[in-house]
């Protein structure tokens, strides 16, 4: 072999080892997993930590639509952020912030309240409609609520809550334990559009509830709640056979 049939081999071989040994690209800001606390992006957040139960586009699940206009227009950020940030007692909602035994930040949360405001608020849709305040000014009367759900309400649900092929039953044991007062309250106002279930205008024809109407009828139902829901239990064939 010629001295520079060898030279060139010896070139080529070195060029592949140099190029074989050159270090990566640099990564970009996209190629860099974040930490769960440094996600910034409200669609990231929303889908890890809320469209289990509301719903993947907000339009509800297992719990109400938080993209309902209706309850972004009665529901302020402070009342939005304390639920997100400490959950809600006596429900399923469970506290998401860091104090709280959560796993995001107060920053996360702020992201999460601005971006449902942003993206899902129409306050325009609303004008000229007085709206019921979230919470209730003044108690509500379980007897007035009777007549006011006959009203508003049997039409779908049964004139006793017990339900039809159009509403499920609203006075079911298991319903009632789940559900707080003010979940309750949220749902005869802004009604759930993912179900069927109109909001507090158009629960009769021509005719909006007034205030006192929703605290009525939110006082009636809760009326029909049980201390212990369930109980007394039904004793088994087993049971009753050992005694």
């Amino acid at each position: 072999m010629s001295t520079r049939l060898s030279s060139v081999i010896l070139c080529v071989a070195a060029a592949s080892l140099c190029a074989g040994c050159r270090p990566p690209g640099k990564p970009t800001s996209a190629d860099v997993e974040l930490k769960p606390e440094e996600v910034r992006d409200f669609a990231a957040l929303y889908q890890q930590n809320c469209a289990g139960c509301h719903g993947r586009d907000g339009q509800g699940n297992t719990a109400l639509g938080l993209a309902n206009p209706v309850y972004l227009a009665i529901a302020s950020d402070d009342t939005i952020r304390h639920a997100t940030a400490s959950g809600v007692r006596g429900s399923l909602m469970p506290a998401f912030q860091k104090s709280a035994g959560g796993m995001l930040t107060a920053d996360q949360i702020d992201i999460l309240v601005r971006g449902m405001r942003e993206r899902w608020a129409k306050p325009k849709e609303l004008l000229g409609a007085p709206l019921p305040p979230y919470a209730a000014n003044h108690p509500g009367n379980a007897s007035r609520g009777a007549q006011a759900y006959t009203t508003f309400c049997a039409g779908c649900h049964g004139l006793e809550g017990q339900g039809t092929p159009k509403g499920s039953s609203i006075v079911d044991d298991s319903f009632l334990a789940l559900v707080t007062d003010q979940n309750l309250r949220t749902t005869v106002i802004a009604g759930r559009p993912d179900i069927g279930q109109p909001d507090w205008r158009h629960c009769a024809p021509g005719k909006a509830m007034t205030p006192q109407e929703v605290s009525d009828v939110v006082a009636w139902l809760v009326a029909h709640r049980k201390a212990n829901p369930g109980q007394p239990y039904a004793r088994s064939e087993a049971s009753q056979s050992n005694n």
